[in-house]
């Protein structure tokens, strides 16, 4: 088994939590989702009582983007100027 740095640890550790937060607002998008897909009364329904519920999928669209964007980021830099160094 080989070793792992700190901060390979640390990198690992912060991208799989912008990974899972970046998911987690995939799947709080799939109501609008599905709405905007396939449009019918159901899913009329569904948006409608989740909004009356406080549900707005723009913060998700706003806050899982920006997060996946900024994971990718730190993804691009890690691997290009940290990945393969001693």
């Amino acid at each position: 088994m080989g070793t792992q740095t700190k901060g390979k640890t640390i990198f690992l550790l912060t991208s799989m939590v912008g990974w899972l937060l970046s998911g987690a607002a995939l799947i709080y998008l799939t109501p609008f989702l599905a709405n905007q897909v396939s449009h019918s009364a159901t899913t009329s329904l569904w948006m409608e009582n989740l909004t009356r519920g406080g549900y707005n999928p723009y913060l998700a669209l706003a806050g899982g983007g920006s997060i996946l964007a900024l994971t990718v980021i730190g993804n691009a830099v890690w691997y290009q100027y940290f990945e393969n160094k001693t």
